[in-house]
């Protein structure tokens, strides 16, 4: 069987990396891939982006499936397209996919439905927006209503830090349509967790559980990026609260998506903020996985994920029971120079050691020119390490960071913090 990964990003070489390792796979396309896709010799990067030409190239080479990794294909249709072709694929439609790709859609939603979730307003009118904030007080959460590649929230501590973000976003045009709309809302204090599960239109199966760290330094501190590392499990998801998100988040969700008359297939992703009392509330929705999160989760991943989409895109995800690792996975993103704002691209990469059974590196922002591998994008690298423990899980993953090397390499030295408080 042949598979298309759709993608370029660290997400999408881990789900590659898992999915060539079913026996029942000829041969995995990652399109447009990176220079870590491109040195696997399990799979193969495919020069297209293009939704249409992905669905030709489909047809041409007998793909069996499509796997889409990032939000921008899903948001633009690309689902839609390769269904209405008759093609199988897996991810939701656009229209489902506003879950992620507005804000202020995924709010009314689950204040429609229910679902817990801070309270909020959405702005056009910057004048209107600094009345509510100085209403408000901070801290307060500003978040650019489209797609800002995870760097469209801006946690404000105070009040001038909150409205500098609102004339980023809607006077100065920062992020461009995607923050033509604005979401503010309360903060919530408490513990983060990634919850995502697969979706096949009816059936729901839930993924191992896992943490993000989203500031770029040490201690939380330093600007929101997509995601400087992840580990899992996240044991704040104890059996209990994971009883809880599928009865209050989760599951609502899909129902609540039926009753509009959106059917959700696909990965969904549920940002939680667990409070101190155990409350948990929706941060936010992505409708594909999280990045770094998934580099993680597919190195626990011990089922055939093949087997898995099959089902996924046949209807029958009722019937699989996942396997994991027990061991405990810790993920240390290697960013460029400058990153998030104005990340660095042409250094040279030295230095990645060979895969073991304890640690594998998954490339994101790299690219093979003239047999070198350099740094084509704002977070480079993940090394991901295993260990029996959250601290030998990080010192698996910290000595192989120590060995790779590219000019103005930035990374966090306590990926999995929280993991080692419980």
């Amino acid at each position: 069987m042949k598979i298309l990964v759709v993608g370029s990003g660290g997400r999408e070489h881990a789900l590659a990396w898992k999915l060539a390792q079913s026996e029942r796979i000829q041969m995995v396309y990652v399109a447009p891939g990176n220079g870590g896709t491109a040195r696997d010799i399990r799979l193969v990067n495919v020069q297209l982006s293009d939704p249409e030409q992905l669905a030709e190239f489909v047809v041409k080479e007998n793909i069996g499936l499509t796997v889409v990794g990032p939000e921008i294909p899903l948001a633009a249709g690309i689902v839609d397209l390769f269904r209405a072709r008759g093609l199988k694929i897996f991810g939701p439609t656009r229209e489902a996919a506003q879950l992620e790709s507005s804000k202020d859609f995924a709010k009314a939603f689950m204040q429609r439905h229910g679902i817990p979730t801070a309270k909020y307003k959405s702005f056009t009118d910057a004048e209107l927006a600094h009345v509510y904030i100085d209403e408000q007080g901070a801290p307060i959460v500003i978040k650019a209503d489209g797609l800002a590649a995870g760097k469209g929230v801006v946690v404000a501590l105070s009040l001038a830090e909150a409205h500098q973000a609102v004339d980023d976003m809607l006077a100065d045009n920062r992020y461009g349509d995607a923050g033509a709309r604005i979401v503010i809302e309360e903060f919530l204090a408490g513990e983060e967790a990634s919850f995502i599960v697969m979706c096949d239109g009816k059936n729901v199966l839930p993924l191992a559980t896992s943490q993000d760290h989203k500031r770029l330094k040490d201690h939380d501190e330093g600007p929101n990026t997509g995601g400087m590392g992840a580990y899992s499990p996240a044991p704040i998801v104890t059996p209990e609260m994971h009883a809880r998100v599928m009865r209050e988040i989760i599951n609502p969700t899909i129902h609540g998506m039926a009753k509009d008359g959106i059917v959700f297939t696909g990965f969904l992703y549920a940002g939680l903020m667990i409070d101190d009392k155990g409350n948990p509330k929706t941060l936010e929705f992505n409708c594909r996985m999280g990045d770094p999160e998934t580099q993680p989760i597919m190195a626990r991943f011990k089922s055939d994920l093949v087997a898995v989409m099959e089902h996924a895109v046949n209807g029958t995800l009722d019937t699989v029971e996942l396997e994991w690792d027990r061991r405990t996975a810790v993920g240390v993103v290697m960013a460029a120079a400058g990153y998030p704002d104005s990340p660095r691209k042409g250094d040279i990469i030295d230095g990645i050691p060979a895969e073991t059974p304890e640690c594998v590196t998954f490339h994101a922002g790299t690219e093979q020119v003239a047999g070198k591998l350099q740094t084509s994008g704002g977070r480079v690298l993940c090394v991901v390490g295993l260990g029996d423990s959250v601290k030998m899980a990080q010192k698996q993953a910290y000595d192989t960071v120590d060995q790779i090397h590219f000019n103005g390499a930035q990374y966090r030295r306590d990926i999995g913090w929280r993991g080692l408080k419980h």
